[in-house]
């Protein structure tokens, strides 16, 4: 029996688009989108580094700002980098009705700056009873131990716990560890996929 859930936040709770960013940069350097989004898909271990705590904002804004050639302010710069979600509401709907009967974490590879922002825009998926977060656990998924600092958070063993998560080799570590998982993708029925574990 599945006695708690265990979700990603990244496309699943909230759609984000980080395209939004790149356009935001662009306006502040001579380099075009596509030149700030490759530049970005380069440099991907300064995003783990910043989401696993290992950096501050101040460091990842002017290694980020210095990498994009921009010229835009701590402050622009991460109003440019933070407002990139909205909501999916029939997924938060989903499970919020299931929190009275389960226990709930909330598992995310992000930052600290991110997390802020989203704390406060969007109060209505602060529904959950532990948060495991990459920033602050110091190691992001598809790492073992973040799947085990959200276990411990809610009390259970991973055979009775199930994991939804956007990136198929998430779902795929959650497995292996034990849990059941939930693969979503573009049209996925997280209410329909919740129910086939008794989760309704």
């Amino acid at each position: 029996m599945i006695d708690a859930v265990v979700s990603d936040l990244g496309n699943v709770l909230l759609f984000f688009d980080n395209t939004i960013f790149f356009r935001r940069m662009a306006a502040s350097t001579a380099r075009t989108v596509e030149e700030i989004r490759r530049v970005t898909e380069d440099n991907t271990a300064l995003l783990a580094r910043f989401e696993c705590g290992r950096m501050s904002p101040r460091e990842f804004y002017e290694h980020a700002c210095g990498l994009f050639d921009a010229r835009a302010t701590f402050e622009e710069f991460f109003t440019a980098y933070t407002d990139v979600f909205v909501p999916n509401p029939p997924a938060i709907e989903a499970l919020r009705r299931l929190k009275p009967g389960r226990r709930m974490a909330l598992l995310s590879n992000t930052d600290v700056r991110r997390w802020t922002f989203i704390k406060s825009r969007f109060p209505e998926i602060l529904f959950f009873d532990a948060y495991a977060l990459s920033f602050e656990a110091e190691v992001m998924k598809p790492d073992p131990a973040i799947y085990r600092r959200a276990l411990a958070g809610v009390g259970v063993e991973p055979e009775r716990a199930v994991f939804i998560d956007d990136l198929a080799e998430n779902v795929e570590e959650a497995r292996r560890l034990g849990m059941a998982g939930i693969h979503v993708t573009p049209g996925t029925d997280l209410a329909a996929e919740l129910a086939k574990f008794g989760l309704a």
